[in-house]
């Protein structure tokens, strides 16, 4: 299992913070740097809410080797020219280290704040459609054709990114899985019971092969949270803590955790969690840190994913 660290800064996270926590993934050996792409956050008092493409330009100029991704970038409050456009720049500052996450967008309430229209989910769905073609046409070799019932595009678009993975991320039951197979060179889930993301792998792999791609080629990953402790007593501390800040029973977490998927425990009750997801072809876990202003734990918790 390959690890990247996930970050949330709509939730908190200067610059200089998301920066101190990609470099220490980098020198960490991680694979990759992610942060979400929202501009707003229910929580109170407001913390910062960065823009994603800036920060990963700063990034890209600012780390050396580790990949860097939007995990994943809503078509609802960016049009698909400017995502080709911010992903072709970031490509060529990041020496092609750049991975592009797309998706429908969700977070009403960041667009109800700035104003932003919010269709409803089968329009939503249908411009996410539309914007994979578009993205496809904008980076392809030819010049650009493509005309769709919302987006259109047609000329000669430069810069081409030189290495532009595309991940496709989502829990839906079929459409994003045929979307993921037909367009993606990643498709990442949520972090869930093995059993839930297997069906949707297998659809994955048969769009792929019915659009005449090599399904092994598609990276599978997820994305969430971990809670693990170097022995069960160190885990039992954080898992008390973690309940407490959520104003519940550790004993309560722990059972909500454990039927979501979510890696906790020892280290050998995490790493048996994530062996039932490279059981499915899950390659590639992307562990959230949310507190940017403290990475103190990061290196308890990649000791005890890796072994």
């Amino acid at each position: 299992m390959d690890f990247a660290l996930m970050t949330e800064p709509q939730i908190g996270g200067t610059y200089e913070e998301l920066l101190a926590a990609a470099r220490w993934a980098e020198s960490n050996g991680l694979v990759g740097f992610a942060r979400s792409d929202h501009y707003y956050s229910g929580r109170d008092p407001k913390p910062d809410a960065t823009d994603a493409f800036a920060t990963l330009g700063g990034l890209a100029r600012d780390t050396r080797s580790i990949r860097l991704a939007v995990l994943v970038s809503p078509i609802t409050f960016r049009h698909p020219a400017v995502i080709a456009k911010s992903a072709a720049t970031l490509d060529q500052m990041s020496d092609g280290r750049f991975d592009l996450g797309v998706g429908t967008g969700w977070m009403d309430l960041e667009h109800e704040v700035f104003g932003l229209p919010f269709p409803e989910w089968p329009e939503r769905f249908a411009r996410f459609e539309e914007s994979l073609h578009y993205l496809a046409a904008a980076f392809g070799d030819e010049p650009a054709a493509y005309e769709g019932s919302y987006y259109k595009l047609a000329g000669d678009i430069q810069p081409k990114p030189s290495n532009l993975p595309i991940i496709i991320g989502g829990s839906g039951k079929s459409l994003t899985p045929r979307l993921a197979g037909e367009f993606a060179d990643e498709y990442n889930h949520f972090i869930s019971p093995a059993a839930d993301i297997a069906p949707k792998i297998e659809k994955v792999r048969e769009a792929a092969v019915a659009a005449g791609r090599d399904p092994d080629a598609i990276t599978m990953s997820v994305m969430g949270p971990v809670l693990v402790g170097s022995d069960d007593a160190a885990y039992r501390a954080k898992l008390a803590a973690a309940a407490a800040q959520r104003e519940q029973s550790p004993e309560e977490m722990e059972e909500r955790w454990s039927k979501a998927g979510i890696p906790i425990g020892a280290p050998e009750r995490a790493r048996a969690t994530l062996a039932e997801l490279e059981a499915i072809g899950v390659t590639k876990m992307y562990f959230q840190h949310l507190d940017l202003s403290d990475l103190s734990s990061l290196d308890g918790t990649l000791e005890a994913l890796q072994g």
